[in-house]
């Protein structure tokens, strides 16, 4: 999988940032310090958002940023060239074998897994499991989106949305808005100790191109599925899109730790 534009990512992480709970970052942290090896691997890294948030939680780890999309390590690489606890790994996230994830005290992710499927997930919790270690998942979409000023296509298009965002985005039919859960479940029967902290965006005014291009993808993925005549699609678009200078808008996410019940 790959793709992601830069100019979204950076976009995105302010509120990213801004919505990541705060206390399973520094619960994170305080596992990879407690650890043997302080080793972190970061899975469909981008441009290491997640290094900068977490990175200061764990501040002697060791980082491997793992992406499929050359350009955007070779960005996270220039961003950061003076960090040598950084090393740049160009793979397919399909590929788990070639990962070595067993050499990670941690695996982090951020926004990855509402796109993943729960094989997918259940072969990568398996080589978690199996080598001790700990997960981070952050910033899962939980399905919900609130506009503050409705429209009456509001409860379809985020239907319709939802519809689109379990399909096959490359590793397979997605979990979409059910991955924190299915996470929670899967790590849970793991004997992991499971945290889930809400981690919801919140599109205001300091985010107006953000907001317009989300809306713009939802209708885009709606208009995909065939199931509503694009003329309806285009009018709530046009609306959304007019609206986004003075309306907020909250879109549910939620982080997951799943960390193994002793240190290694």
């Amino acid at each position: 999988m790959s793709g992601f534009d830069l100019h979204w990512l950076d976009l995105r992480e302010p509120l990213d940032k801004r919505a990541r709970d705060q206390s399973l970052l520094q619960k994170a942290g305080e596992f990879v310090q407690a650890s043997k090896r302080q080793t972190i691997i970061d899975l469909g890294s981008g441009t290491g958002s997640t290094f900068r948030v977490l990175g200061p939680h764990a501040p002697d780890a060791h980082w491997r940023l793992i992406d499929l999309d050359e350009k955007l390590l070779k960005e996270a690489e220039r961003r950061h060239f003076q960090d040598q606890n950084i090393t740049y790994q160009r793979a397919d996230l399909n590929d788990l074998a070639s990962l070595s994830l067993d050499k990670a005290d941690l695996v982090s992710a951020s926004a990855l897994f509402d796109l993943c499927s729960r094989p997918f997930v259940e072969t990568l919790a398996d080589r978690i499991g199996g080598s001790h270690s700990g997960l981070y998942a952050a910033l899962n979409y939980t399905g919900e989106i609130v506009f503050d000023t409705p429209h009456p296509d509001d409860d379809l298009m985020i239907r319709l949305f939802n519809h689109h965002q379990k399909s096959d985005k490359g590793f397979g039919p997605a979990l979409g808005p059910d991955a924190s859960n299915v996470l929670a479940s899967i790590f849970t029967n793991m004997d992991y100790r499971v945290d889930l902290a809400q981690s919801d965006w919140l599109m205001d005014e300091t985010a107006i191109e953000l907001h317009r291009l989300f809306v713009d993808g939802l209708a885009s993925a709606v208009a995909e599925t065939g199931m509503l005549a694009q003329g309806k699609v285009n009018e709530w678009r046009g609306f959304r899109v007019a609206q986004a200078e003075t309306s907020k808008c909250r879109v549910g996410h939620c982080d997951v730790l799943a960390l193994p019940q002793s240190i290694r």
